[in-house]
């Protein structure tokens, strides 16, 4: 699969000083363009004239930025999981229950995903696709730091399992998350095993 180099992030391109900065918040407008733009249109009907106008650019300085809207998409899923992954490791360090309980929350209450899980059956079904590239490998790599900050197992078939529950918020908003999430947590903590050198203080 080919990835159109304009849907990379910013930092990854090495662009820097103050026109980097400015190119940062003109990339970040435009991904807040997108969202709100498929929350008013849907991801089908949105034209890049969208994008630009709620945006707050020109369209000339959107082709600047990005070439097609599919472009825009891939790098507005990956800035939010990148953004959400990190708030997630946070709360991860004290209650693994809790920041999966807030990105299954974030996601459940996302207006954009609520406009395609309504109208673009297509769309959601592509959007829900676990792979491995793109937005999917930041979530892989984002749902590890989120385990390892917790303590719990971080292994592929643990991500995994993270990742598939999280999909299940995107085409229904869920019920009970807390608990559920509960749950989740106390399996993926059961048994880790501990470090080594680690002295066994009930003996």
């Amino acid at each position: 699969m080919t990835i159109d180099p304009s849907a990379a992030p910013v930092r990854e391109r090495g662009v820097h000083s103050r026109a980097g900065n400015a190119m940062q918040r003109t990339r970040a407008a435009v991904l807040d363009g997108a969202v709100r733009a498929v929350e008013k249109h849907g991801a089908r009907r949105t034209t890049m004239a969208d994008i630009a106008m709620l945006a707050g650019i020109a369209k000339g300085t959107l082709y600047n930025h990005f070439r097609t809207k599919e472009a825009v998409y891939a790098a507005a899923v990956d800035a939010a999981v990148q953004s959400l992954g990190e708030e997630c490791v946070t709360v991860a360090a004290d209650d693994l229950a809790e920041a999966l309980a807030l990105a299954a929350e974030r996601i459940s209450g996302s207006a954009a995903l609520r406009r395609i899980a309504t109208d673009e059956p297509a769309v959601l079904s592509a959007l829900t696709s676990i792979g491995d590239d793109g937005a999917w490998a930041t979530a892989r790599t984002m749902g590890h730091d989120v385990l390892r900050a917790a303590g719990a197992h971080d292994d592929a078939s643990s991500v995994d399992l993270v990742l598939r529950w999280l999909v299940s918020f995107v085409a229904v908003p869920g019920h009970d998350v807390e608990a559920q999430a509960a749950r989740l947590a106390t399996a993926l903590s059961r048994a880790v095993p501990a470090p080594a050198g680690t002295a066994d203080t009930n003996s």
